[in-house]
């Protein structure tokens, strides 16, 4: 009997379906060989699991069945993408539909608005570094604060445009070295931190500028090593931190570095609410 009842179950269905939708994203992103893509999937997807099971027992989960046809067609659809992967803009987006399928089934159009923190996070996991790059030349800016570190460390560097020239050689800043896709994670650990714990307009505002100005920093001083190591002729050590594992590790650092940035500032909150007197 009880297992009857938890068959018919809406919120059991509902979870099995999450996790299936969940692993097949996973296991797909995982296949693509992106390890910052999988890290940042399963960052967000904690995240959105986190959000929705504070709130599981205010959830009103009552649909039509315009909105139950409408959610499985887009599940479905996810399902079909997934026999025929394309390691691209579709791990990005897959997400959003995913959610909006189940958001849909659960509580229907009228309903969405519950979820609207959860489909805001993978609403910005649809961005991604090619879609940035068709719209901003962050290239330029990356070649600028690299002949900067190098100018300041003594280096005879010369800029001409996206070209970075030393005496013994010279590279070019293309997409790959833009840091584009580190900025992005760094800017989704800081929406998941300002839509999970409470925060002021003021750390709304700044989280989001600091976490740029870390990876932006961070990949500066990646691609300024990379020049030096080109002017050294030094083509394995390049690759390295080029599209090697050394490019993962200043991901981390920078990862690493923003973490304690944001369990400094939430520390410094929580102190500030203890020791204030309410009147």
């Amino acid at each position: 009997m009880n297992r009857l009842k938890l068959v018919k179950d809406l919120k059991f269905w509902l979870l099995a379906i999450a996790a299936g939708l969940i692993t097949i994203h996973l296991t797909l992103t995982w296949r693509s060989g992106n390890t910052e893509l999988l890290s940042t999937s399963f960052l967000f997807w904690a995240a959105v699991s986190s959000l929705l099971w504070q709130k599981r027992d205010g959830l009103e989960l009552k649909s039509d069945d315009f909105s139950s046809i409408v959610g499985f067609a887009l599940i479905s659809l996810v399902l079909f993408k997934s026999l025929y992967p394309g390691y691209g803009f579709t791990l990005h987006v897959t997400p959003l539909i995913s959610m909006l399928g189940l958001g849909l089934i659960a509580s229907g159009v009228k309903g969405l608005k519950q979820y609207w923190r959860e489909l805001l996070l993978l609403a910005f996991f649809v961005l991604n570094q090619e879609l940035i790059l068709k719209f901003f030349n962050v290239s330029l800016l990356t070649a600028k604060l690299t002949f900067i570190f190098l100018w300041f460390l003594g280096f005879p560097v010369v800029q001409q445009g996206e070209i970075l020239s030393l005496p013994t050689g010279s590279v070019q800043i293309g997409g790959a070295c833009a840091g584009v896709g580190t900025i992005l994670q760094l800017l989704g650990l800081a929406l998941v931190v300002l839509l999970i714990f409470p925060t002021k307009l003021k750390e709304k505002i700044l989280l989001p500028f600091v976490a740029v100005i870390v990876a932006f920093t961070l990949n500066g001083i990646r691609v300024a090593l990379m020049t030096v190591l080109a002017g050294l002729s030094n083509k394995e050590a390049f690759e390295y931190w080029h599209l090697g594992d050394g490019s993962v590790i200043f991901s981390m650092i920078s990862v690493f570095i923003f973490g304690l940035i944001c369990r400094f500032w939430l520390l410094k909150a929580g102190s500030e609410k203890e020791n204030s007197v309410e009147f």
